[in-house]
């Protein structure tokens, strides 16, 4: 007789397959069903509780919940202390890292139009122009922006070559007053100039409204850094264009014979701009815009004066003190007859002639002859003020007491150049020359 068998331990083993085998699939879905859970509402819970989770405070919130998690209070103590030792580095850290986003802060253009519009002034100009060999009456414009004011006197700084032809100068400031000017001091070589302002002749008002410019550090440039202009374009008033900075050191011949080292950039540099700031996204002037070097030859070039390069000669015009004629037994003696000598002239080989005075004779024995200044040269500047007229060499000499030893600055023509020398000279006594 066959053996019957049996059909529960096959059932069995199946049952208990099945059975792990939906333990495992539903042990899948509810991790993946966590795990989305997570993701979905990760954002919303760290919102919620955000100020619980991962704050020491928090920490030592659950430390104090589980009643010291049967640590000692000596322990506990020791926690607490590591705890605000770091929280106090954290602070530290974050403090620095504010301190540091605040020193290198960037504004947007309408920031910084904001902020430096103030210290820019439009500058209007009346003078002697010579076209086609006739010289008539006409008027200019330029910029310049504020560098510096005391209680007597506000300073502007410009191009030279906008106030170069002056009979009479007056700025417009950012709320549309104008005041006289007067030039304090230049340099023609690096085309720049200081213009001085009466403070008495400025409205309260205006003075409330305007601000000293802060100047920058145009040595930290990079190719490619935003930057905004600022000026008076031609001459309809203050204005705004952005751009970038296309290329440093550039090398230009400027309108002296001389060649200078510039910021290139494509912020458009119109008439009327020359002598306004070239500003940094952070508010500060980093280069003197001049539409004389060529701005306007090409579309998108234009070129600033480094104002690193500017900075230590506008603050030697500020220092300049108005001169003031001396009577006549005390004035000084030069001892020279000479000529002026305007712009734009070159020798016939075509070298670009200084603007200056030309020494067309020297008196024997005299203070110019003696300190060794010759015929053909061309006097450039006095104790670091350029001289552009024998007019301006005689008011040195009448402010100037006799026995002072100043220093000249000459141009002369050597080797197919002009060189530069600088002399210094001990001046005669006027009176006694004339008695001579």
């Amino acid at each position: 007789m066959a053996e019957k068998k049996s059909k529960f331990w096959p059932r069995f083993w199946t049952v208990v397959g099945f059975g792990i085998l939906f333990g495992v699939i539903v042990g899948i879905i509810s991790t993946t069903i966590w795990l989305f859970g997570i993701i979905i509402f990760r954002k919303p819970l760290k919102e919620a509780f955000g100020d619980l989770i991962g704050t020491n405070e928090g920490i030592v919130a659950t430390v104090d919940d589980t009643n010291n998690g049967g640590r000692t209070d000596e322990e506990q103590e020791i926690e607490e202390m590591l705890l605000n030792n770091h929280a106090k580095d954290d602070i530290a850290e974050i403090e620095q890292n504010v301190t540091d986003i605040d020193a290198d802060t960037t504004l947007t253009v309408e920031e910084v139009a904001e902020k430096c519009m103030s210290s820019v002034v439009s500058i209007n100009v009346v003078g002697e122009y010579t076209y086609y060999g006739i010289t008539q009456e006409g008027q200019s414009a330029g910029s310049g922006f504020i560098v510096g004011m005391d209680d007597e006197k506000l300073l502007i700084a410009t191009n030279y070559h906008v106030v170069a032809d002056e009979l009479s100068v007056s700025v417009q400031f950012v709320d549309g007053e104008s005041a006289e000017a007067s030039v304090q001091g230049k340099k023609v070589s690096m085309d720049l100039a200081v213009l001085s302002v009466n403070i008495a002749d400025i409205k309260p008002e205006t003075l409330n409204a305007i601000t000293v410019a802060e100047l920058g550090d145009s040595d930290s440039l990079k190719v490619g850094q935003q930057v905004v202009a600022i000026g008076n374009a031609l001459g309809y008033g203050q204005s705004v264009t952005t751009g970038v900075v296309s290329a440093l050191n550039r090398e230009v011949l400027v309108e002296s014979g001389e060649t200078g080292y510039f910021i290139q950039t494509d912020a458009a540099i119109n008439p009327g701009n020359s002598g306004g700031a070239l500003i940094d996204m952070n508010g500060k002037v980093i280069g003197i815009n001049s539409n004389k070097l060529g701005g306007t030859t090409v579309e998108g070039i234009g070129y600033a004066i480094p104002i690193s390069d500017a900075r230590d000669i506008i603050e030697k015009l500020m220092d300049l003190e108005e001169l003031v004629e001396l009577p006549e037994d005390q004035q000084s003696y030069f001892g020279i007859s000479g000529a002026d000598v305007g712009s734009n002239l070159v020798t016939a080989s075509g070298v670009k002639i200084p603007r200056g005075v030309y020494v067309a004779g020297v008196v024997p024995g005299a203070s110019a002859d003696v300190a060794g200044i010759m015929k053909g040269d061309i006097i450039t500047e006095f104790e670091g003020n350029s001289i552009v007229s024998m007019d301006e060499l005689k008011e040195y000499l009448a402010a100037y007491p006799g026995g002072s030893t100043v220093n000249i600055t000459i141009k002369r023509y050597e080797d197919g150049q002009y060189n530069q020398y600088d002399i210094s000279v001990k001046l005669q006594y006027k009176i006694d020359n004339m008695q001579n």
